[in-house]
């Protein structure tokens, strides 16, 4: 079965997969390429996106690598209106996601700016009143596992079985979101989020048992450190590995490829769509 979310309404399918681009707007991203803090590289960086056929838009204020510095709600809120106020103009029709894992800042965003999608990096344990938020907004919710804080995170690797945990915490979750009303949900299994290299790996093989939940796949994969390391590169070098790594997404289930590189996973998805009539 294909599954599918409303946002705002309008029905989504999955039929082919989709590109969700990211926007950073803080200074201490891991990829330092992807930082837009300026007007200027914003708008740059969406007309960019827009031009290869993004789907949707993922604006990120908080840096949730281990060893970012932590910032206030306010001071989370001021990095992400003005990409806000530029997407609404350039695109006004792609819906965007918010990564965030405060109630506060998700509900500003949806009030002030239409924000159809919360993605939640913590999946609702940072936040109590994060669930509650989006269940009163209606609005989509991406449910990302992890482990401990961004700053604790790679302290808690210990799985007996990385995937029927991170499965299965993952299904609780969602039948608690489905009792509180929230009808739209993604699911993300957190790559790089209290995984080592390997649970990564193993995840990525697995990654279709996610589709039992029945709900949409997101796999965030962009440049991520299972990559560099296991090549012996960087952030900056990864974009060949993201690719590979984004193509054996989509062909174990994936239905959201969230990018850096938007092109080049357009490109990926467009295969892929030849490989898969």
């Amino acid at each position: 079965m294909t599954p599918t979310i409303s946002i705002k309404g309008e029905l989504h399918t999955f039929l082919s997969p989709k590109v969700m681009g990211i926007i950073n707007t803080t200074p201490d991203s891991f990829f330092s390429l992807s930082r837009t803090s300026e007007s200027t590289s914003i708008t740059e960086r969406v007309e960019r996106m827009i031009e290869v056929g993004v789907d949707y838009f993922d604006v990120g204020g908080y840096s949730s690598r281990p060893g970012a510095s932590d910032i206030s709600a306010d001071e989370e809120y001021s990095r992400l209106a003005p990409a806000l106020d530029i997407i609404r103009k350039l695109s006004p029709e792609t819906p965007v996601s918010i990564d965030t894992f405060r109630a506060s800042v998700a509900r500003k965003c949806i009030e002030e700016w239409g924000v159809e999608i919360i993605n939640d990096i913590a999946g609702g344990t940072l936040d109590p009143e994060m669930w509650e938020t989006v269940a009163e907004h209606k609005v989509a919710y991406i449910l990302m596992h992890l482990r401990g804080t961004p700053a604790t995170m790679q302290q808690f690797t210990d799985y007996k079985d990385v995937v029927a945990e991170v499965l299965s915490d993952l299904a609780f979750k969602i039948a608690s979101l489905r009792q509180l009303g929230v009808a739209d949900i993604i699911v993300d299994p957190g790559f790089g989020f209290a995984k080592t290299v390997d649970q990564n790996f193993r995840l990525l093989s697995s990654l279709r048992v996610f589709r039992e939940t029945e709900c949409p796949v997101l796999a965030g994969l962009s440049r991520k450190s299972m990559i560099w390391k296991t090549l012996g590169s960087s952030p900056e070098e990864a974009l060949n590995g993201t690719t590979a790594l984004n193509m054996a997404a989509l062909m174990n289930g994936a239905d959201i490829l969230r990018v850096h590189d938007v092109a080049e996973a357009r490109e990926c998805v467009t295969l892929y769509d030849k490989l898969n009539p």
